[in-house]
């Protein structure tokens, strides 16, 4: 019911920089919270970022500084901006948001996942 479209990874050099988004479709009624994940190879999906409806933003001590996330609610769109890109930051990138649809139940959505390499 609800749709995640990710855009934006690809291949960077370190201390590149890339602009992740993430577009929810669907019978939206409104989004609490949005956010990006990763996973690398052989490691658990962790949290990257999340920013709630009121522009609150949390981040994992690993990117601090480095990420910013933000959204445009009038598009229920999600942003990851990356900068200073580290190999260690290669993972697939995952948008997930949770909130309420038309018909008042719950949802909670993830994208079908971004590559991002950071390799010279």
């Amino acid at each position: 019911q609800v749709q995640l479209v990710e855009s934006g990874g690809g291949l960077v050099q370190p201390g590149g920089s890339l602009r992740l988004s993430c577009a929810a479709s669907g019978s939206i009624f409104s989004i609490n919270a949005m956010g990006w994940y990763r996973q690398a190879p052989g490691n658990k999906r962790e949290l990257v970022a999340v920013i709630t409806s009121g522009g609150s933003t949390s981040y994992a001590d690993s990117v601090k500084g480095r990420f910013t996330i933000s959204r445009d609610n009038a598009k229920n769109t999600v942003y990851l901006q990356m900068n200073s890109l580290k190999p260690e930051d290669t993972a697939v990138y995952y948008c997930n948001a949770g909130g309420i649809l038309r018909d008042g139940s719950h949802f909670v959505s993830w994208g079908q996942g971004t590559q991002v390499t950071v390799s010279s």
